[in-house]
């Protein structure tokens, strides 16, 4: 069954090993030499490039077998027997088909690519616009759970097959190796996986048609983000009967390109993944914005801030922690795990390629940074306050006694 992942546990969780995410950096201490009371500069972060999804196999060049989804014949068949089919296929002799594949073959092969570019869509307005679309673009919306499906076809798309290297004997396949292994060109069905959460998935689509539909998608979006916090997730995939379906090197093998369902239990854990850069890209500028206020705790004891200043930051880390803990159940199982159990091996398997889990850990621990300081920030307001309430005490002290000292010299002088 399937397990839900929650935001911010009650004990922080333990940093993957697999991460490569780096620490905040360490306050810088002055010198003996200098003064203690003078704060140091702190230099400002140099702007980084956006390196997208914080994933280990976008490098190391994992694979990830797919269990084949059971025939109506094997309904019967347990999660166990499923699971089973992974150790049928020798992940070495996998590998080393996927290795065949370079980036001359991965510009001629289907593209799939995951698009998140607003906090949610309009589901029902969606619908309605794709079923009056059914006779110019082909489609046929369905609604399954918090996903809407479709086949969407552009009328002047290019069917112009593309040939690889010159000793192939048809337009349409790429060979493998000398056994018979062959990729299959013609199945290259458009479909799209459109998510609540503000996550669109496209199979099939060229890149063109890509920001063509992206164009027809922006008037059913909530809060559309800005072109720079736009998130991309992308592959590429093929159709083969000659070996099982897998994930290697950012390559989706596929043995029917017109099974949605399978699709749609791989595209749902792409559509978490790129949600989940997001956030990773959420909680990084908030750290690395906010870095230097531990480094001036650590200098001179106290945040050299204003009140006004330090109530924004307050605010700006709340809304962060609302938004993601709002679309916390975006991180959980689909519901339609529960529905349709033996999809749930192709998505469980999907998630560890992507390395969900990994990723979400992570995440949690980068909350648990930004609720610590967003409660010594608190702290800092309460002892601000504090302070200002005794220096008043004080000053009205202070009077009084200036008052008491006037009134006896106003006594001694009456005597006289």
């Amino acid at each position: 069954m399937p397990e839900t992942t929650p935001l911010l546990p009650n004990k922080p969780p333990s940093v993957p090993s697999g991460k490569k995410i780096p620490p905040l950096p360490p306050p810088t201490i002055p010198s003996s030499s200098q003064n203690n009371n003078t704060l140091q500069k702190i230099q400002p972060l140099q702007p980084t490039t956006k390196i997208g999804p914080q994933r280990t196999s976008r490098t190391t060049q994992k694979l990830k077998l797919l269990p084949e989804e059971p025939s109506l014949e094997e309904d019967e068949e347990s999660g166990r027997e499923v699971y089973s089919q992974v150790t049928r296929i020798k992940e070495t002799s996998a590998r080393k088909d996927a290795e065949r594949l370079g980036k001359s073959e991965r510009a001629l092969l289907p593209r799939v690519t995951a698009y998140c570019t607003a906090s949610s869509y309009r589901m029902k307005e969606m619908v309605r616009w794709l079923n009056d679309r059914k006779k110019k673009n082909h489609t046929w919306p369905k609604l399954i759970d918090e996903c809407l499906y479709t086949p969407f076809k552009f009328h002047k798309a290019d069917r112009t097959k593309k040939k690889i290297g010159g000793n192939n004997n048809h337009d349409d396949l790429i060979r493998l190796d000398e056994e018979g292994g062959e990729i299959d060109l013609t199945q290259n069905k458009k479909d799209v996986f459109l998510f609540e959460y503000g996550v669109v998935v496209l199979w099939g689509f060229k890149q063109e048609e890509e920001s063509k539909f992206l164009t027809y998608l922006e008037k059913f979006e909530k809060e559309k983000l800005a072109e720079e916090d736009i998130q991309i997730e992308e592959f590429n995939y093929y159709i083969t009967k000659s070996y099982q379906p897998r994930i290697y090197n950012d390559f989706i093998t596929l043995r029917d390109g017109n099974n949605y369902m399978m699709k749609l239990s791989i595209s749902h854990a792409i559509a978490q993944s790129t949600k989940i850069s997001l956030f990773e890209e959420l909680v990084d500028n908030t750290i690395e914005d906010t870095q230097d206020i531990p480094q001036q705790i650590a200098l001179v004891g106290k945040v050299d801030m204003k009140r006004s200043d330090i109530m924004k930051s307050i605010g700006e880390l709340f809304i962060l922690r609302i938004n993601i803990n709002l679309h916390g159940s975006v991180l959980d199982s689909p519901e339609l795990m529960w529905s349709e159990p033996h999809l749930e091996p192709i998505y469980q398997a999907t998630r560890g390629y992507l390395e969900i889990n990994q990723r979400v850990d992570l995440l949690n621990q980068r909350l648990e940074v930004i609720s610590d300081l967003l409660q010594m920030l608190k702290e800092q307001l309460g002892h601000s306050h504090e302070e200002y309430l005794e220096v008043i005490v004080i000053v009205l002290i202070a009077v009084e006694v200036i008052v008491s000292i006037v009134n006896i010299f106003v006594d001694i002088l009456a005597d006289f």
